[in-house]
């Protein structure tokens, strides 16, 4: 027996009318937007994780300077300031040596405690950081500490939103701060002088 041909406008409605494969059809086209946001989320969770961690870290290490033991300590370098706030990182402790960008400044006020900014724009110079004038101070002497991590973003369609450190770097600039005054730590020649 031969099959009736079906006009179009029947073809139409007998298309419209099944349901064979709609959960398919309907999956397919919520799954780009749902997975896009689901990994939105991640992300950006990730950053305000790692913004956190970065900013107990720096001010935990940043309290050693505060309290002169870091100062006094047989290990007062740049690199030693750098190690003890990456030691403090925890879950980021394994890149951190390569992504952390420390500065350590001193001033005579909290008004001048500025610092040399080492961002123009979008573009972060770690060279420009990493030129300042390490002084952790003496006792007394106001201190500014300044932390850099640059994470990486995964997700492709964030790029827009997240990234900081101008485009096709995919990296975001995380940076924290703590300025405080030195106490009045016990030593005979201060190790933290003030640069010129």
């Amino acid at each position: 027996m031969r099959r009736r041909l079906l006009r179009l406008p029947d073809r139409l409605t007998r298309f419209a009318r099944a349901t064979r494969g709609a959960t398919a059809v309907e999956f397919a086209i919520i799954a780009l937007p749902f997975c896009v946001l689901m990994f939105g989320i991640i992300e950006l969770g990730l950053v305000f994780m790692v913004s956190v961690t970065l900013q107990n870290a720096t001010d935990n290490a940043a309290r050693q300077i505060r309290t002169g033991q870091f100062q006094t300590s047989g290990a007062n370098a740049k690199g030693d300031f750098k190690t003890l706030v990456c030691d403090r990182m925890s879950w980021l402790q394994t890149s951190c040596g390569g992504k952390l960008t420390v500065a350590v400044e001193t001033f005579a006020n909290f008004t001048a405690a500025s610092g040399s900014n080492p961002t123009a724009g979008t573009a972060f110079t770690p060279a420009a950081a990493e030129a300042t004038c390490f002084s952790t101070g003496a006792p007394g002497d106001i201190v500014l500490v300044r932390t850099y991590y640059q994470w990486n973003v995964f997700t492709p369609l964030l790029n827009a939103a997240l990234v900081n450190m101008g485009t096709g770097s995919g990296k975001r600039l995380i940076s924290t701060v703590a300025a405080f005054r030195n106490e009045p730590y016990s030593s005979q020649t201060p190790v933290g002088a003030k640069c010129s």
